[in-house]
């Protein structure tokens, strides 16, 4: 699951967590957002499922009140340590720049599907029921729209 991860880090280069930095998740799901100042500014959204952080990259900051959607692309998925890293990845690495943890919390469920996931979160800035839906953005289908549902 987390080959694509491995295949674009050198981890005697990158302060980044290697998949063997395992680490088990408390008994509820978390999920964080890192504010990820690399070629271009962007909020990466992960959520803890299957026991690996399901990951998109989100072009502008996430939206903390309903009626405001961001496009949500789906990148590869991270592992559990990733949740707790902040640094600074070398110039020349993938993903070179300043990450740093925006939020984090816990997160319940509500329903998962192909085209659908949406979830309560339970963080510092982000609160309450979103949801991301795929969409036809994006190469081979990895674009999604992420929002808060009206409450």
């Amino acid at each position: 699951m987390l080959e694509e991860y491995e295949k674009k880090r050198h981890f005697k280069k990158t302060p980044e967590p290697p998949t063997s930095d395992f680490k088990k998740s408390s008994y509820k799901p978390i999920f964080v957002v890192q504010r990820h100042d690399a070629r271009k500014l962007h909020y990466d959204f992960r959520l803890e499922m299957n026991g690996v952080l399901k990951s998109w990259a989100v072009p502008k900051e996430p939206p903390k009140e309903a009626g405001t959607r961001r496009l949500a692309i789906e990148t590869e998925d991270h592992p559990l340590a990733y949740a707790d890293f902040e640094g600074e990845i070398p110039a020349g690495e993938y993903g070179a720049g300043k990450v740093e943890i925006w939020d984090k919390g816990i997160f319940e469920l509500l329903k998962r599907e192909e085209r659908e996931i949406v979830v309560k979160l339970k963080g510092e800035k982000l609160k309450g029921i979103y949801v991301l839906v795929r969409t036809k953005y994006g190469k081979e289908e990895k674009g999604w729209l992420f929002f808060k549902k009206v409450s």
